[in-house]
């Protein structure tokens, strides 16, 4: 059995698809290229894909990562191509490597975040971001399936800075009008339960700075994947991968003949 690792995004409109609208739109496109998925055993097999640390509806994204099983070998560049073609626009399978490590899900243990906020003047936004970062904790609440929880939405925090609007952006052109300011935050959080996510943060800037967007920010994650403690980095999770496909292969270990 052949495993498959994929990365993907989520652009323009196609950021408010649900994971679950995912899903469909990905099990049709694996029908259509005419993979030769392994299916799970029981009275209603399921393609045997394994989704990882999917973004929140509404964010965009350029670094989605799943897994596929395959019964047949495939070279992984070549179903990458069949497999976008079968995609709409803007969910998008750009990267393809042949699994060759374990623990794909274990690497991805942090993000790096594109928060677009219109409306709001980017020297504001820097007064709030100093704020947030000379803060040793920052509570926030957030409805759950349990009621409202509080939690601290500081120390997930690896980085967190402004930039100007002239600083490349990765969101929509339909999220960026010019007739207003527009701050631009960069994020890089720790993947920690509960977890962390954008609009908590926000909303920690918000109770430290009384920072609040007129209209909801343009959210797209541009990373994702093992942090660099030193640097404050995210590192490409299918890097090992690529890695292991490149090593040469291992001279054979010479056996002691027996005595006669």
């Amino acid at each position: 059995m052949q495993r498959i690792r994929l990365r993907y995004t989520k652009r323009g409109r196609l950021r408010f698809t649900s994971h679950r609208d995912f899903q469909r739109a990905f099990e049709r496109a694996l029908r259509r290229a005419e993979v030769p998925m392994a299916y799970s055993a029981g009275f209603t097999p399921h393609p045997k894909v394994s989704y990882a640390n999917a973004a929140p509806t509404g964010t965009g994204s350029e670094a989605e990562y799943l897994e596929i099983a395959l019964t047949e070998a495939r070279d992984p560049e070549t179903l990458r191509v069949l497999l976008d073609e079968s995609l709409p626009p803007g969910l998008d399978v750009v990267d393809a490597v042949e699994a060759r490590t374990s623990g794909l899900a274990d690497r991805l243990s942090a993000s790096v975040w594109e928060l677009r906020l219109p409306g709001v003047d980017p020297a504001d936004a820097a007064r709030a971001v100093a704020a947030f970062n000379g803060a040793e904790t920052v509570e926030v609440q957030r409805m759950t399936k349990n009621g409202v929880r509080t939690f601290d939405a500081r120390s997930a925090v690896v980085g967190l800075e402004s930039a100007d609007e002239s600083t490349e952006t990765h969101s929509s052109p339909a999220d960026r009008p010019t007739d207003q300011p527009c701050a631009i935050l960069r994020l890089v959080v720790r993947h920690v339960t509960p977890a962390v996510r954008p609009d908590d943060v926000l909303s920690g800037l918000r109770a430290v700075a009384d920072l609040a967007p007129p209209v909801p920010a343009a959210v797209t994650r541009l990373a994702q994947g093992l942090l660099d403690e030193e640097t404050g980095t995210v590192t490409d999770p299918l890097a090992p991968d690529r890695e292991a496909a490149a090593a040469p292969p291992a001279a054979p270990t010479a056996t002691a003949k027996a005595p006669a």
